[in-house]
């Protein structure tokens, strides 16, 4: 896939501080799924073409994802070849400063509305032309569409160019958040983190725009919950008049909504990282670490000569790369923390060595029939010492305002679990795998339904 971005603007050359890219080189960048590079084909001064071109590794994207429905349709598919999600999150890896209006060299030509030439080939528009000018021509952009023509007619691909005068970094936020509209099939998680990076990238822009209920909607993959708390944050007045008067608006991260004034998560994590370190291990993994806080923690704490993250969304791990530094050269050591992308539900060499793991709020996200997977792959292949597990107490539900009897904190969970079924569990994984478990609760502790989340410390 490819995105080319051009500037008339004199001297146009000016494209390379804007992109903080040296016109001279080829720049290249490794991804959880492949590598991006950046190269300019013309760069004088009365045009400047920046092109940045992706190399997925179509068997990397499947690695340890276990058995198909068939031999070859994992394999077989348009996910290393067509625009969608995945160039996104190279846009945001190669062009990070960009994309936040800020350079060094040209600070004022950042916040300035230059003429911009963009093509993005081949392009899966899951719509037709009608959708790509409803989502481009308000934004200020003259679209051009030219559809690959198929063996039965006009095919779902095509070559999408665009021309406008804009602020580059209006320009890099448009792709951003509507390509992966377009293709309406992101190759990772969609959870509530993906609201709040839709507000980042598109609240400038996006409240004002006329299909602002189609972009969210498809971005988020019809994730109705999360369409709405988004809706809500783009357009609180709108979301106000149609929730009713004194009805409160949907507001983003009902579990965090729903624990925030407990402080819930910093106890949580503070409690993980305190048996972490009571376990003596010097070589620890946080299994579906999530965007890094509890790698924060544990970075601070020397006895952890190794400290290992694993998990799907290799967006969070992008983030969770930025929230540590270990890009930066005042960031921890690149042997001492290590970032994997991957699933709890296969086996995996790569952190089996950690005499100490975390799954802290990880399990209920699994589907139950999964489950005994992450059992075998945690509990049966790699071993810990010590394995700690952290999951909603289901029986303090019942004290949460405006949760309904029955629902779950998270639209996400499969499951929640009462403090009897936790330990129901836990003492089957003592028998079945050679582990003693120590309960305790997280939270101040009702004396009838016990405290908000629970922890399960096993050792062997």
């Amino acid at each position: 896939m490819f995105l080319s971005l051009a500037t008339t603007h004199r001297p146009a050359t000016d494209l390379g501080y804007l992109l903080m890219k040296h016109p001279d080189r080829v720049h290249e960048f490794e991804l959880a799924f492949g590598r991006a590079f950046v190269l300019f084909p013309q760069s004088d001064e009365a045009r400047c073409e920046a092109a940045l071109v992706l190399d997925i590794d179509p068997v990397g994207l499947v690695r340890g994802h276990g058995a198909s429905d068939g031999p070859l349709d994992h394999y077989v598919n348009d996910r290393p070849y067509a625009a969608s999600s995945f160039l996104s999150v190279a846009i945001n890896r190669a062009f990070r400063s960009a994309m936040a209006g800020s350079s060094r060299e040209r600070p004022d030509l950042a916040a300035t509305a230059i003429p911009l030439e963009i093509t993005v080939t081949p392009l899966r528009v899951r719509g037709s032309e009608t959708l790509v000018r409803q989502l481009f021509e308000p934004l200020g952009w003259r679209v051009d569409l030219d559809v690959v023509a198929g063996r039965a007619g006009p095919s779902a691909y095509a070559t999408l160019r665009l021309s406008g005068t804009l602020t580059l970094a209006d320009a890099l936020n448009h792709l951003y958040v509507l390509i992966p509209v377009l293709d309406t099939d992101k190759h990772y998680w969609i959870g509530e983190d993906e609201v709040d990076k839709l507000i980042a990238k598109g609240g400038a822009w996006l409240h004002g725009h006329p299909a602002r209920e189609i972009i969210a909607t498809r971005y988020l993959k019809r994730r109705r919950g999360l369409v709405r708390a988004a809706l809500a944050r783009l357009a609180p007045e709108e979301a106000e008049e149609e929730t009713g008067a004194g009805r409160p608006a949907a507001q983003p991260g009902r579990e965090e909504r729903l624990e925030a004034p407990l402080r819930l998560h910093d106890v949580r994590l503070d409690a993980v990282a305190g048996a972490l370190a009571a376990s003596g291990a010097s070589v620890v993994a946080d299994l579906g670490c999530g965007e890094g806080r509890l790698l924060m923690r544990l970075v601070k704490m020397r006895q952890f000569r190794t400290i290992i993250g694993l998990d799907a969304s290799s967006a969070s791990l992008q983030r969770a790369s930025e929230r540590l530094g270990l890009e930066q050269a005042t960031g921890p050591r690149a042997e001492r923390v290590v970032l994997l992308h991957g699933a709890l539900t296969y086996r995996d060499d790569r952190w089996h060595g950690a005499e100490a793991v975390a799954l802290v709020e990880v399990i209920e996200h699994l589907d139950p029939d999964r489950l005994p997977a992450l059992e075998e792959v945690v509990f049966g292949a790699a071993k810990p010492r010590t394995v700690i597990v952290t999951t909603p107490n289901a029986d303090h539900n019942v004290l949460f305002d405006g949760l309904r009897a029955g629902a779950f904190r998270h639209p996400d969970h499969r499951f929640e679990w009462s403090r009897a079924e936790m330990q129901a569990w836990a003492g089957r994984i003592g028998e079945q795998y050679g582990y003693a478990a120590v309960h305790s609760g997280l939270g101040e502790a009702h004396p009838e339904f016990g405290a908000p989340s629970q922890m399960v410390v096993f050792t062997r």
